[in-house]
């Protein structure tokens, strides 16, 4: 089927891996008598996915540069713990502009630890895998000697909203005003695209191939914000009638970071060197590219990502634990190759691994309402990290034939 989706414009890997998500949603809906796909367990799943895919688009920039992070978790960790201490034992987490201050020493803390690991790896040769298993070690056990392994509650009211609990969320209102705006700037990028194409010349999709993509698209959007609409927000004052909650902060989050991310990787200079150093590092270098730099500032994005993602954890949790993150390493590199990033190098999309991410976390939301233990659990995902790095070889090698 790849030489037709390929024909119809179509991208078969990503093509394939929404097929798949879908069938998983069918299989899991009939595996819980229709639990997993009530609103309530969508909009927590939404929220759940946002954690492991935002760190999961720092590892795509990694894994394409030939690089790999193992100390995700142990990042999220101890950025944590740095947030919750600079609200409980710091300032006060009731003192005004408090929250904003313990975010920006999460983030600081989270690149100084990529960029401690990007020195060593970039300016000191050190390979990627051993360097971040070190860190692995040692950021989950500096995370333990901030409180000395007590967790740190209560964090400031204002800050737990950024976790999409009680009051996390935009409402109804702004939500489908925001889905509207995606679908009109999806239908405006397809038509700029194909005008583009026709004016240099260029091959085009045909155009029903075109419609059916913009039309599932949009499907999608407004669809995902009926279903976070369709979920009462269980914060509401006693005898006010209740609303839906809307789409959570943690998804305007992923969305803000990933459109960033993209912009980065298809239209700067900087993603176009991630992209030339993945293919061919020996050709980068000799090229004049700062390759150094570009590890470097790889590792420190990564960072600043685990830092995110461990404000959202915290937020939600109204806490600070050293105990968060863990496994969260497996989760991102599993949601990063399933979304099409290849180890060989040079490959890889955001919306892939933000599908990926949907995709693992799916899996781990339904074997929970199935009440499968965790131990099954860290098997069965295991496996499936197994086969889609077996798969990824085996369609490098039908590609390079």
């Amino acid at each position: 089927m790849r030489a037709w989706l390929e024909k119809a414009g179509f991208d078969p890997r990503f093509t394939s891996l929404v097929l798949a998500l879908a069938l998983i949603w069918v299989a899991l809906a009939l595996a819980t008598d229709g639990i997993f796909l009530t609103p309530r367990n969508l909009y927590n799943l939404s929220i759940q996915t946002c954690v492991t895919a935002l760190m999961a688009c720092g590892m795509v920039y990694l894994i394409v540069a030939r690089q790999i992070d193992l100390s995700v978790g142990s990042q999220m960790a101890f950025t944590g713990m740095v947030i919750a201490w600079v609200q409980v034992e710091g300032l006060g987490a009731e003192t005004p502009f408090a929250w904003i201050a313990s975010i920006g020493a999460g983030l600081v803390a989270g690149m100084l630890l990529g960029a401690f690991q990007g020195w060593w790896t970039a300016y000191r040769g050190l390979p990627a895998f051993v360097v971040t298993l070190a860190g692995y070690l040692m950021f989950r056990g500096a995370a333990f000697l901030v409180a000395d392994g007590q967790t740190l509650a209560p964090l400031s009211t204002t800050f737990q909203r950024i976790g999409g609990g009680v009051h996390g969320s935009i409402g109804p209102q702004w939500s489908w005003l925001l889905g509207l705006l995606a679908c009109a700037w999806v239908i405006s990028q397809a038509v700029y695209a194909r005008r583009s194409r026709r004016r240099y010349n260029a091959a085009m999709a045909p155009m029903w191939a075109e419609v059916v993509k913009t039309l599932v698209t949009c499907a999608a959007l407004l669809g995902f914000v009926a279903v976070v609409c369709a979920y009462p927000d269980p914060g509401v004052d006693e005898g006010v009638a209740a609303t839906g909650k809307g789409i959570g902060v943690p998804v305007l989050i992923l969305i803000a970071v990933a459109a960033v991310l993209t912009i980065v990787s298809q239209r700067t200079r900087f993603g176009r060197h991630v992209f030339a150093y993945g293919g061919n590092p020996e050709a980068a270098f000799l090229s004049g590219l700062p390759t150094k730099r570009v590890v470097l500032t790889l590792f420190m994005l990564m960072g600043a990502l685990a830092a995110i993602a461990a404000v959202i954890t915290t937020s939600r949790l109204n806490s600070g634990t050293h105990s968060i993150g863990q496994m969260a390493e497996l989760y991102v590199i599993a949601a990063t190759v399933i979304g099409g990033a290849s180890f060989a190098g040079g490959v890889g999309t955001i919306p892939g691994a933000i599908v990926g991410a949907l995709l693992i976390q799916s899996l781990d939301n339904g074997m929970v309402l199935m009440d499968v233990s965790s131990a099954k659990r860290q098997i069965f995902i295991g496996l499936i990290l197994i086969g889609a790095v077996w798969m990824d070889n085996v369609y490098t090698r039908r590609m390079t034939r």
